[in-house]
């Protein structure tokens, strides 16, 4: 997928949204790593800079947290919301 790097929409925020629009129709499931940064900047041809602040615009949204060590994952939003609590 390519990004419009004329457009108006920083190619970050145009990256946040393709990845939320995986994550919406289940092509990335909750519980589920992301592609890494290597593997995104390969499929987008982006600094890892850009990514990365792609990458915290779904942080910030509540959709994705760090595992360290091990990437960054789909929040299941199931757990999120535990029967116990």
């Amino acid at each position: 997928m390519s990004i419009d790097r004329e457009g108006p929409v920083p190619p970050y925020r145009q990256i946040a949204a393709i990845l939320r629009g995986r994550i919406a129709d289940g092509t990335i499931p909750p519980g589920r790593r992301i592609p890494s940064l290597v593997e995104l900047e390969s499929e987008f041809s982006v600094a890892r800079d850009t990514l990365r602040k792609a990458v915290q615009v779904l942080k910030d949204e509540g959709l994705v947290e760090t595992v360290t060590g091990m990437g960054i994952y789909v929040i299941d939003s199931q757990r999120e919301r535990s029967p116990e609590a």
